[in-house]
């Protein structure tokens, strides 16, 4: 074994963007949506479910997409809890998913969803599935439709990243308005309510897209009821929400992960590494065992391992086929370490 100290010089460090579809569908856009019938008719269907590219009780596998949900400042639209028979006025799971989430988001039990300075006091949430994103979503390349019925007028909603020479932070991160669209392309300004603002928020960093609830209802992009009583009965907000997203039938948006790596060069000089460690080319009287090793030795370098200043093994590189070498040869073999 032979060993040669790297340069600074040596190790270079470089970051790239890799951009990748987000579905599991290995597609940028979904356009098949599926919810558990065993999840929609329980307590917690009224305000959260799961979405899936398949139907999770046929036969061909089922990976949840991404979640949905309904919350609502003041517990409206939602069924209120209730304490030995006595509903808590203002508190139901709406409430409780409308709190998480500015919890979530702002880092402060204080601050409402504001879309434009304006405060909506209900909101629609989609989570992407952590899974599916990795490390970020990418901006520019949000798109949703919503349909009330099959039959209306779609609502196409994008974020508008691309408009933007400065971006906007929260406690989550990266914060983007989401604004109607055309063809898939944002369009500022265009078809907003003036009493609504903004269609929502996109936080790319923790994979969180906010759609203000009263601009969606304003929109006739969905319905809404805000006098759902207890115990519910009838079809739920979030429910309506589903059914806008399955009537228009796409959802495009992209993954984004920034790869770090390290370079290493090792540079084998013409006099380097040509005579062979092997212990087998030594007879037991201690002789080169092939007399060709004495005037023109030659050695096959087949792994390169990495170590540090106290002689620990941090890596080892091993190259596709040996590499010859002797006094007439140069090499110069490059690591690349990802991470």
């Amino acid at each position: 074994m032979s060993f040669k100290r790297l340069d600074p010089e040596d190790i270079s460090i470089s970051a790239e963007s890799v951009v990748a579809p987000l579905w599991s569908t290995n597609t940028k856009t979904l356009t098949s949506f599926h919810t558990a019938s065993s999840q929609v008719a329980s307590n917690t269907g009224n305000y959260f479910y799961e979405v899936y590219e398949n139907d999770p009780e046929g036969t061909t596998p089922a990976n949840v997409q991404f979640a949905i949900a309904y919350g609502n400042k003041n517990g409206a639209g939602s069924a209120l809890y209730s304490t030995a028979g006595e509903t808590v006025v203002g508190k139901s799971p709406s409430s409780t998913i409308y709190g998480q989430y500015r919890n979530l988001i702002f880092g402060d039990e204080e601050t409402g969803f504001i879309f434009n300075t304006v405060e909506s006091e209900f909101i629609y949430v989609i989570s992407l599935d952590r899974a599916r994103y990795k490390e970020k979503l990418l901006p520019g390349s949000f798109n949703l439709k919503l349909q009330k019925t099959a039959n209306s007028t779609p609502l196409l909603l994008t974020d508008n990243s691309l408009d933007l020479t400065t971006v906007s932070y929260v406690d989550a991160g990266r914060v983007y308005d989401i604004v109607k669209g055309v063809d898939g392309s944002a369009t500022s300004g265009t078809g907003f309510s003036q009493n609504h603002g903004s269609y929502g928020k996109f936080l790319p960093d923790v994979g969180i897209i906010v759609l203000n609830g009263e601009a969606l209802a304003a929109s006739d992009g969905i319905d809404i009821d805000h006098n759902i009583t207890n115990p519910f009965t009838g079809t739920s907000n979030l429910q309506h929400f589903y059914n806008a997203i399955e009537f228009g039938a796409n959802s495009s948006l992209q993954s984004e992960e920034t790869i770090s790596s390290n370079y290493i060069f090792v540079r084998v000089r013409n006099s380097e590494f040509n005579y062979t460690t092997n212990p087998s080319n030594i007879t037991s009287s201690g002789e080169l065992r092939h007399n060709i090793m004495i005037n023109t030795p030659q050695a096959y370098i087949t792994t390169v391992g990495m170590y540090n200043d106290n002689n620990d093994l941090l890596g080892v590189a091993k190259l596709s086929r040996p590499l010859l070498k002797d006094f007439t040869k140069e090499a110069l073999i490059r690591i690349k370490l990802d991470y």
